[in-house]
């Protein structure tokens, strides 16, 4: 077998473990090893016959390929085989549980995919008549509805494509509406438990940004943030539930503060799942939220299509929110595209994107709404908040807990590799992990936590699963505080070994080339 690009080779098993003639294939059991498709296809042939193209003037304007594309061909059964055998060695939430923190991964309930594939939603073009798609723009309005219900705020904009670019959203409503009185600033306050993504949409958004640190309980420090709010304060990014697992108890004094100064208030609604139906951010003096579509209310990331990161908006900030947006009239629906539309935007900063393109999140989102209704979205959020807090005292005798004295957590529980023997780190514990048939934890996040650990186990896990999650971290962690030197290799039997993260991080080799010996090619 070829060695690829990587430099990674199977590795020998040991003495004894009965490898016959000595020869090695990298199989096991039923989970066979898989070259790469280069190495399968060859790109002179192909699985499919065709009849030589008749000759036509080009229409590609002088941009015709000079050389041979030199993609492998496959038959059929190498081509479906090639890519179930690599699913086979993909983890997935129809597996298992993923334990990632602050990303809220749970189960996409297969009525919601149904529901996206009806003819009508998958097949709904953008550049059609408004009079062909009141049924979509009607599912926005419906989706836009319920959005400003659960969080009390009066305006949303559903364009936005995921967080990241909903928070991009909301800061620029925010400068707008600024510079809209003549009050343009320059920096934006960041707490040390926010989501990563805040600061760099700040720093893209031309702003200076400065940290806010936590108190010993893992929360906003207060009496800091009133101490540098100021006149050149924009806005303070803040993530609640934050990113320690904890509800920030003190976020209507921070709105209170931060407004007395002619500041806003911009709150990251990543992990709106632990508040749903309990919470309404309007009522916490929150200026503009986003909203992921594709955490909270279906198909957690991915999904065969673009995420969807609707941001709610206060009063002070609708009439600064983007274009397009769905109204409702005594006709039907109709999509306002242009900035003349004074009456309702007054000082919109103009189009996120050119189209709503993420269709198949509404439905989505529409059909888990509809399905579980304002009572059992509450439930919703009850089951994640008491799931986390099964993990965090199921484990917290064992690993550390931080802020286990902080009171209950919200939607995932957060431990430290702290009484790890020495040498021992998170690294080892989540590769260990995999061994035993997990995906890892979210690692060295928060940064304010050292060796973070951060898992997150939603609602859709049932006692039985998370129970099973626990004894196999349990297992892990009581070797890694023995010093089980097996730790700093695993993991051992998944399809491929611990690799050099620095280096693939710094050097990643992301165009295949065929290395063949001279001699080989002869």
């Amino acid at each position: 077998m070829s060695v690829n690009q990587s430099g990674w080779r199977p590795e020998r098993p040991e003495a004894g473990d009965g490898d016959g003639a000595g020869t090695f294939t990298g199989n096991r059991a039923l989970m066979l090893e898989e070259a790469l498709i280069f190495e399968i296809g060859d790109t002179e042939t192909t699985g499919v016959d065709f009849a030589p193209a008749p000759a036509a003037a080009s229409r590609l304007a002088g941009l015709e390929r000079r050389r041979p594309i030199d993609l492998p061909g496959l038959s059929e059964p190498e081509a479906v085989r090639h890519y179930t055998r690599l699913s086979r060695q993909n983890y997935a939430i129809d597996l298992g549980l993923f334990p990632l923190g602050s990303c809220t991964m749970k189960h996409n309930p297969r009525l919601n995919e149904k529901m996206a594939r009806l003819a009508g939603f998958a097949d709904i073009h953008p550049l059609q008549p408004i009079d062909t798609v009141q049924g979509g723009l009607g599912l926005i309005h419906l989706v836009a509805e319920w959005m400003t219900a659960l969080t009390g705020m009066p305006a949303v904009a559903m364009s936005p494509k995921a967080g990241a670019h909903g928070e991009l959203c909301g800061l620029l409503a925010i400068r707008s509406a600024l510079e809209a009185r003549g009050d343009a600033r320059s920096v934006v306050l960041v707490p040390e438990s926010a989501h990563g993504t805040n600061p760099a949409t700040a720093a893209f958004c031309g702003y200076a940004v400065e940290n806010i640190p936590a108190t010993a309980e893992g929360r906003v420090d207060l009496a800091a943030l009133k101490a540098r709010l100021g006149p050149d304060v924009a806005a303070v990014m803040i993530t609640n539930p934050n990113t320690c697992g904890l509800f920030e108890r003190d976020m209507r004094a921070i709105s209170d503060a931060v407004h007395a100064v002619g500041g806003l208030v911009y709150c990251d609604g990543a992990n709106f799942n632990a508040i749903v139906g309990r919470v309404r951010p309007g009522d916490l003096g929150i200026d503009a939220m986003h909203i992921n579509l594709h955490k909270t209310f279906s198909t957690p990331h991915g999904g065969g299509g673009p995420g969807s990161g609707p941001v709610v908006f206060s009063d002070a900030l609708a009439p600064f929110a983007p274009l397009p947006f769905v109204e409702r009239t005594e006709d039907g629906f109709r999509l306002i595209e242009e900035e003349t539309a004074q009456e309702h935007h007054a000082g919109s900063f103009g189009r996120m994107v050119a189209f709503h393109g993420q269709m198949g999140m509404f439905v989505r989102a529409a059909a888990y709404l509809l399905s579980h209704g304002a009572d059992g979205l509450r439930q919703v959020s009850g089951d994640a908040v008491l799931n986390a807090n099964y993990v965090l005292r199921s484990l917290d005798d064992l690993l550390d807990a931080p802020f286990g004295e902080s009171g209950p957590c919200m939607h995932e529980a957060l431990f430290s590799d702290s009484g790890f023997a020495d040498g021992f780190t998170t690294l080892d514990v989540a590769k260990a992990l995999i061994d035993e048939g997990f995906h890892p934890m979210t690692m060295y996040f928060p940064l304010v936590v050292h060796g973070a650990m951060l898992i997150e186990p939603t609602e859709t896990e049932s006692k039985a699963a998370l129970d099973q999650f626990i004894g196999a971290l349990r297992s892990v962690a009581e070797r890694a505080r023995a010093g089980d030197a097996a730790l700093k290799s695993a993991p051992h039997f998944a399809p491929r070994r611990r690799l050099d993260e620095t280096l693939a991080a710094r050097k990643p080799v992301l165009v295949w080339k065929d290395e063949a010996p001279a001699e080989a090619a002869e």
